[in-house]
């Protein structure tokens, strides 16, 4: 999955608007102009989309932590020059406040089963001997999962 396409689906499955999108960036202490956000959320095939950096999904999910859990006092945390899909998945599961056993909960909402041992490999240090890469389809799962979780809970809110 591209930081594009994260950035796309963590939108909808949050039915997030422009002006919410630049206010979290904002919660990580950087500006970001309405045209930015709407180029990375350009479908791929689009000559207008701008390919989204490390840095920058790095830095969104950090305001998306501060936006769910509260800006903690002092300096913020830096974003990654480089992020992988197990920091991606580390950080939404500190922005959701999720536990092993919700995730397990949330992938099971797309059919995908794995256990609590293979996603602790996920949160290891990567010298750590059992630690495991998150592969794409596991957070794509993870993030529809979400999607389902999340979007029908705000329509049963409505």
């Amino acid at each position: 999955m591209t930081n594009n396409d994260v950035l796309r689906r963590l939108r909808y499955a949050f039915d997030f608007e422009d002006s919410k999108m630049i206010a979290i960036f904002g919660l990580a202490d950087h500006k970001v102009t309405r045209a930015q956000v709407s180029d990375w959320l350009k479908k791929d095939d689009d000559p207008d989309m701008q390919e989204m950096e490390d840095i920058e999904l790095a830095t969104f999910l950090n305001g998306f932590i501060n936006d769910r859990r509260g800006k903690k006092d002092g300096p913020q945390m830096e974003p990654e020059k480089r992020i992988n899909n197990n920091i991606i998945l580390r950080k939404l599961k500190i922005a959701l406040d999720l536990k092993a056993e919700d995730i397990l909960e949330i992938l099971a909402l797309k059919n995908m089963k794995i256990s609590k041992h293979e996603l602790s490999a996920f949160f290891r240090k990567p010298d750590n001997r059992h630690f495991r890469n998150c592969k794409a389809q596991i957070l794509r799962n993870f993030i529809e999962g979400v999607q389902l979780m999340y979007r029908s809970e705000e329509k049963s809110d409505k």
